[in-house]
């Protein structure tokens, strides 16, 4: 079990906030843990309050009533999630799971609510969570309508090495999260196959390396080309 105050020593969930907030949110706050694949809170549910990642990688997708699945993000330690719901009254627009085991700092609502009435300037801490969903939910659909998919699938390949890039021994940046072509095609909105073509392409051009369910990125800067040529 994570104790709160291991919160504070090693995430960044916090980091940022005066102390007396992060001191108030501790309190208010509870440490939830969820296994491999677990619910942490489905799409229609009632936004019932603010989730912080602590461990492990949770997964952020929609699916339409044929159960096709659209990808939208991996989210990391130091990250927040389900404050659109929180902050508007309306319910979940995502499905989220466990991806291995993790650990989350839940804020409920109810009490988040109440400290943010008692303290309104606490909304300048918040606000940016919701300009960046923006944003990346603008050059989603400004990648559907305006890029082919090889520039939208270079710009959502540069977007992972900045999220999860590793600079080990080996040449290339390591994208460190399980990464199959199934769901890098989900994150695009297009087949399996598609995906499979563009990214043999890319590794033959030396882009890129594959492996089962790893991807190495060799040259950036080819990526950021193929966003140019659009």
């Amino acid at each position: 079990m994570i104790d709160k105050r291991e919160i504070l020593a090693t995430n960044p969930l916090l980091s940022g906030l005066p102390a007396d907030v992060v001191e108030e949110l501790m309190a208010v706050s509870v440490v939830k843990q969820f296994a491999d694949g677990e619910c942490v809170y489905a799409q229609g549910e009632e936004g019932d309050g603010l989730f912080g990642v602590v461990q492990g990688r949770i997964r952020l997708s929609n699916s339409s009533r044929e159960g096709k699945e659209l990808l939208v993000m991996l989210v990391e330690p130091g990250d927040w999630i389900g404050e659109v719901s929180l902050l508007d009254g309306l319910p979940r627009s995502l499905d989220a799971y466990a991806m291995g085991d993790c650990a989350v700092l839940f804020l409920p609502r109810t009490r988040f609510d109440a400290l943010l009435k008692a303290k309104p300037e606490l909304y300048q801490y918040f606000i940016p969570m919701l300009c960046r969903k923006l944003r990346l939910a603008l050059s989603y659909v400004e990648g559907v309508a305006l890029f082919p998919l090889p520039a939208r699938l270079a710009q959502r390949l540069l977007e992972l090495v900045a999220f999860y890039g590793v600079n080990d021994d080996k040449p290339g940046t390591l994208i460190d999260v399980h990464l199959p072509q199934e769901d890098i095609a989900k994150m695009l909105g297009v087949s399996r196959q598609a995906i499979s073509r563009e990214l043999k392409r890319f590794e033959a051009e030396g882009i890129i390396q594959l492996a089962y369910g790893q991807l190495r990125v060799m040259d950036e800067a080819a990526l950021q080309r193929e966003l140019e040529r659009v």
